[in-house]
């Protein structure tokens, strides 16, 4: 019951923080309809991403915990998230002493290798979630929001890869094909599986907003970003 209480009180907050977000959103065209210019700037552009990143992070970890509050109708699933390639892309592996050392090009890639590594996951994680029976209409609007915002925030980024690096100044290979999530017959396999990508994601989408938010200060503030 308490469970319950508190997912009520984070769900009507996260409410709150979604419709913020669809008021604004990160990415902005080289050019309007006009063929002008686009003229938000890039502390605005830095913003907006820093934003919405954010704002991903948060719902992941309300995501994680609707599916926990939903497994308690199986008796209580003995839930494992093995580390692996879904929660760490060895691209993107970095220690702390290692992050002030990174170069503003590094940042923006492994953000973009982050993003693109996640969108297949999470669109097969909202299919996936359709087949269970008990799954609340809170847990599916979240998962479609995170596929949704994910894009928008890949747009927002190439964007501001633009703005810092000039066109060309960023080449990405084909993203790693992650797609393999391929339903199961075994329930309890799929539980397991649907819960270790909410786990991962999770810890990746802290990842990228962390990101942002370094190369934010580097770009704007230029001080006291020591703190990541």
């Amino acid at each position: 019951m308490k469970n319950t209480t508190v997912l009520q009180v984070c769900a009507a907050f996260v409410l709150c923080l979604l419709q913020a977000a669809i008021a604004t959103d990160v990415d902005c065209t080289d050019h309007d309809i006009g063929g002008t210019p686009c003229t938000i700037s890039l502390e605005k552009l830095l913003d907006r991403a820093v934003q919405h990143a954010e704002l991903i992070y948060r719902i992941s970890e309300e995501s994680k915990l609707l599916f926990e509050e939903m497994l308690f109708s199986f008796g209580g699933v003995n839930l494992h998230a093995p580390s692996g390639t879904l929660c760490a892309p060895k691209t993107v592996s970095m220690s702390k002493s290692e992050i002030q050392q990174i170069s503003d090009k590094w940042i923006l890639h492994s953000v973009l290798i982050l993003i693109q590594f996640w969108t297949g996951p999470l669109a097969d994680l909202q299919a996936s979630l359709e087949n269970y029976e008990n799954v609340s209409s809170a847990l599916l609007s979240r998962s479609k929001w995170m596929s949704t915002k994910l894009t928008s925030l890949e747009q927002g980024v190439m964007v501001l890869v633009r703005q810092i690096l000039g066109d060309g100044g960023l080449l990405l290979d084909a993203p790693e094909e992650t797609s393999d999530h391929i339903v199961s017959s075994d329930k309890l396999e799929s539980v397991r599986r649907d819960y270790s990508v909410l786990y991962c994601f999770r810890k990746d989408a802290h990842k990228i907003e962390t990101f942002l938010k370094l190369l934010k200060c580097r770009q704007i503030d230029k001080e006291n970003c020591s703190l990541f």
